[in-house]
């Protein structure tokens, strides 16, 4: 060791060495990337997260070194110590260091490595199971070191941009009080508390709210938040956002704020300038138009609804289903008539999770319409689709009918799917859009009970406060998402700052004086000095980073993630424990 510290000061990275360092003596570390042996001289490239460089071992230079050359394997730990060399003739224009080569004086093994359980390259075909037990060797991929990279200058770059903007980055407590904020909490028991819990944070919430009460005018944290919910490619049971709050504003300072970061970011990783301000579009329209309320715009095929004319349609199907409150949408699938009945019929696949009971189609061919729906459609309900979907020769159409809730975002994924198929949904596309004007509660399809539509303390519009009392279900919030192609990257609001209108909220949620007490006791004391009217949003780091690199999961762009199924194959948990360590924290197991 400390011959290490002593004599081998690394000088280069494996990166860093051009043609104009021929000549230097440098010394650089890393692992073996791959070896070959030319019959004399041995070659090795050299990793390290910056990137590769030659080494070549040469007996007449050093033939202690060349022997020990001669045992290198993939994945060695080493330092060498040499001359920059010309490669001349062999210049290798796939490496940024092609140009040279270095040749061993000497070399200092740290530690042999086993066979790695996958090769360490690019690109591999090896199970995520594997690779997750093994996360250590795979984070040593480039792939993985520059997201990771990525991530951390992006954090860099988000920090400096709003301590510009007069932001503090100020911490708020992992173990907080349980609060319902629509996801599980993750629990931990207390062992000086028997019986009592502290639940890990869903988000800072309460507490950035707080640090507006205080005071604090400007806070941003970028912070780590737990959800115990079921796990898909864009979600961990733990995750990092960047979260902000802002005192005396409107949302139009959140909007010119965070189009901001999004230029600086953009602007510093991608090379792209981000136009501003962004498009905004309210809730009902992005319902209308794309059955979703995060819409990917970076292509058309917009649904149309003709719940209008299915009313008196022939098609049972359609008008009984206008007739029992639901609606009729339908979306033009360009040029999708060379599609055979097989792979129409395939696309149920695609609208069945979303509860569709069927999915209804006619093609526009040269001769006429032709599909199972046809014969039902008079004249002009032909006339008023063609008009309404664009119809063309070669297209096709495709409905489905049932409530909102099942039709919208059947229809959606009908959409994105074609969107996939056609290419029309292009990584290096950046299509931001500001949502806006929610509802402030959605209802429960089977219960009728009232939910936050994003959460208890989301302020209404001005105008409609006074439907919080005569109709809750038509309130509208000041509430905006920030959708980047399809993506929810990000939501906020303007926050509730006065007690009056938070009890009213909690109890149109269903939650009683007493329960708000015992759960917001301490929030609802605070609203009563001086609260300032504030809002904030929270933008969704793991999914920016996942969106800026094209990975195609969150799994990708965080060091240590876990399952879908909330595990962690590397370090085996979650797991049991000893006994006594329950027993201490006065659980008992079922």
């Amino acid at each position: 060791m400390g011959k290490f510290l002593s004599d081998w000061n690394r000088t280069h990275t494996c990166n860093e060495l051009r043609a104009a360092n021929v000549g230097e003596t440098v010394t650089m570390m890393g692992w073996v990337q791959s070896y070959r042996d030319h019959g004399g001289s041995i070659f090795i490239d050299l990793r390290d997260r910056e990137g590769l460089t030659q080494i070549r071992f040469d007996p007449g230079v050093n033939a202690e070194a060349h022997q020990l050359g001669e045992t290198l394997r993939s994945e060695f730990c080493l330092a060498v110590r040499g001359e920059v060399i010309h490669r001349g003739a062999n210049v290798n224009s796939n490496m940024e260091t092609g140009e040279i080569e270095v040749l061993v004086q000497d070399v200092e093994l740290f530690n042999r490595a086993e066979t790695p359980p996958f090769e360490i390259k690019d690109n591999i075909d090896t199970s995520e199971a594997i690779r997750f037990k093994y996360r250590y060797l795979d984070l040593r991929r480039q792939p993985l070191q520059n997201n990771l990279m990525m991530r951390s200058r992006v954090a860099n770059l988000t920090r400096n941009y709003l301590s510009q903007n007069r932001f503090l980055e100020l911490e708020t407590p992992i173990l907080m009080k349980s609060t319902p904020e629509g996801a599980r909490d993750y629990l931990v028991p207390s062992r000086v508390h028997p019986g009592h819990f502290y639940a890990l944070p869903q988000s800072p919430q309460t507490f950035k709210q707080l640090f507006m009460i205080a005071g604090y005018d400007r806070y941003f944290q970028i912070c780590r938040c737990f959800r115990d919910e079921d796990l898909r490619a864009d979600r961990q049971p733990e995750f990092t956002q960047i979260d902000v709050e802002m005192s005396f504003i409107s949302p139009e300072d959140i909007y010119e704020l965070m189009e901001g970061l999004m230029q600086v970011i953009w602007k510093e990783e991608m090379g792209i300038d981000i136009p501003v301000p962004f498009p905004r579009m309210p809730y009902e329209e992005a319902m209308d138009r794309y059955g979703s309320d995060k819409p990917d715009t970076r292509f058309g095929m917009e649904l149309v609804d003709l719940s209008d004319i299915a009313a008196d349609s022939g098609f049972k199907v359609f008008s009984g289903t206008v007739e029992k409150g639901g609606i009729v949408k339908a979306l033009n699938g360009k040029g999708c008539a060379s599609m055979s009945r097989s792979a129409i019929d395939g696309l149920i696949k695609v609208v069945k999770p979303y509860g569709a009971r069927g999915l209804a189609w006619f093609k526009v061919n040269e001769d006429g319409w032709q599909g199972p729906i046809v014969k039902f459609l008079s004249e002009e309900e032909k006339k008023v689709m063609t008009e309404r979907l664009n119809l063309e020769v070669g297209d096709v159409a495709f409905f489905v009918a049932d409530q909102p809730h099942v039709t919208n975002p059947a229809l959606s994924a009908l959409r994105l799917h074609f969107g996939d198929l056609q290419g029309l949904r292009k990584e290096d596309d950046f299509s931001f859009l500001w949502v806006t004007g929610f509802p402030l509660y959605e209802k429960d399809v089977e219960t009728g009970a009232l939910h936050a539509m994003h959460h208890p303390f989301t302020s209404p519009m001005p105008e409609d406060k006074e439907l919080m009392t005569s109709a809750p279900h038509e309130a509208r919030a000041q509430a905006y998402d920030l959708v980047l192609n399809g993506t929810e990257l990000g939501g906020g609001s303007i926050r509730i700052h006065d007690a009056a209108t938070q009890e009213l909220m909690f109890r149109n949620l269903g939650i009683t004086d007493e329960d708000a007490e015992a759960k917001f006791g301490f929030f609802m004391d605070s609203l009563k000095y001086g609260t300032p009217p504030h809002g904030g949003i929270a933008l969704g780091f793991d999914r920016m980073i996942m969106l800026l690199t094209g990975s195609p999961s969150l799994r990708d762009v965080i060091a240590f993630p876990k399952t879908q199924r909330a595990t962690d194959l590397m370090c085996d948990s979650p797991t049991t424990v000893d006994p006594a360590q329950v027993d201490e924290l006065h659980l008992r197991l079922k």
